[in-house]
């Protein structure tokens, strides 16, 4: 009679005892083979310790990728907050008619404009960056808000700093201005899909599904110049 057909359990099955599988033998030895990020998928390494605020910005531009992986767990609510209030103050001067509204107006004006322009910057980058958030957890992600949220905040601000820089001198028109924004904006939606694809253990394109909605809001207020 074969084993299959025994009443009699297998060796090893019976309560009290084990039964050894040889490698790939266990029921649950690789998980759930139709999904590789579904439950049983190889855990994503463990966030490290948290990075200097010095080491955080400049690792988002040279090392993002280990970067991503070692804040995924860590809030940085100060350097996010600090630099898109300042990427505010200075996003006035990246617009013609707003900095000549601006050189043409005594300090008393300019003053209340600039302050209001950067508080409004830090508020659209909590608000585009929980809209990231919630997407990536609609679709599949695991991550918490605090870090997505941070970090899509810097590299808002991080990555259009060349434009603005030159739209400052140049103008908005200005040929080099209009490729930067289109480079600087493409390398800020690769950099945040590997963010969202870190910090939520979600394959790349469905990182990028749950980042379209800031990706278009950055490109139709900042880099296309209607904010």
């Amino acid at each position: 009679m074969c084993i299959r057909d025994s009443p009699y359990p297998a060796p090893g099955d019976d309560a009290g005892h084990t039964r050894q599988f040889s490698l790939g033998e266990a029921p649950d030895a690789y998980g759930d083979h139709g999904d590789p990020y579904g439950p049983g998928a190889a855990p994503a390494p463990p966030a490290g310790p948290r990075l200097h605020w010095k080491d955080l910005l400049s690792g988002i531009v040279l090392r993002p990728t280990a970067t991503f992986w070692q804040m995924r767990d860590h809030q940085m609510w100060a350097p996010a907050l600090i630099v898109t209030f300042v990427y505010g103050l200075l996003a006035v001067f990246g617009f013609d008619k707003a900095r000549s509204d601006v050189l043409h107006a005594s300090f008393a004006e300019v003053l209340p404009a600039v302050l209001i322009t950067g508080v409004i910057m830090v508020i659209a980058g909590l608000i585009l960056g929980a809209v990231t958030h919630t997407l990536a957890r609609q679709l599949g992600g695991d991550g918490i808000w605090q870090p997505t949220v941070g970090l899509s905040m810097l590299i808002m601000s991080i990555t259009d700093a060349p434009r603005l820089l030159f739209a400052m001198f140049l103008g908005g028109d200005s040929t080099l201005v209009q490729v930067l924004g289109w480079a600087t904006w493409l390398a800020g939606g690769a950099l945040l899909t590997s963010m969202v694809s870190k910090s939520h253990d979600l394959p790349w394109p469905r990182a990028l599904g749950a980042s379209a909605i800031q990706l278009v809001a950055l490109l139709s207020l900042i880099k296309l110049g209607t904010l």
